[in-house]
């Protein structure tokens, strides 16, 4: 619940600006309407961005690889003996 809070905080506290932009004419009209869409936009590169990020180092597990082929394995077992045709591998 913590983090709602601070989510909301930030969003208040950026709505308070946008509107303070809005009436106090510091930025043209124009360039201070799109600002919420700017904000956004930002947010999805940024997503973006950590989602690659998070990517690039993902860590490759080999011992976690060789224990998931042996339950793929077991599991094909299991179900062959129960009568469902699993593919030939």
């Amino acid at each position: 619940m913590k983090h709602i809070a601070k989510i909301m905080a930030f969003l208040m506290a950026v709505t308070a600006v946008w509107i303070s932009l809005l009436q106090t004419k510091m930025i043209p009209q124009s360039h201070t309407w799109l600002l919420p869409l700017y904000f956004i936009v930002s947010l999805g590169c940024y997503g973006l961005l950590m989602v690659g990020v998070g990517l690039m180092q993902f860590p490759t597990c080999p011992q976690e690889a060789v224990l998931l082929q042996q339950d793929v394995i077991e599991a094909k077992q299991f179900l062959k003996h129960n009568g469902v045709d699993v593919g030939t591998d």
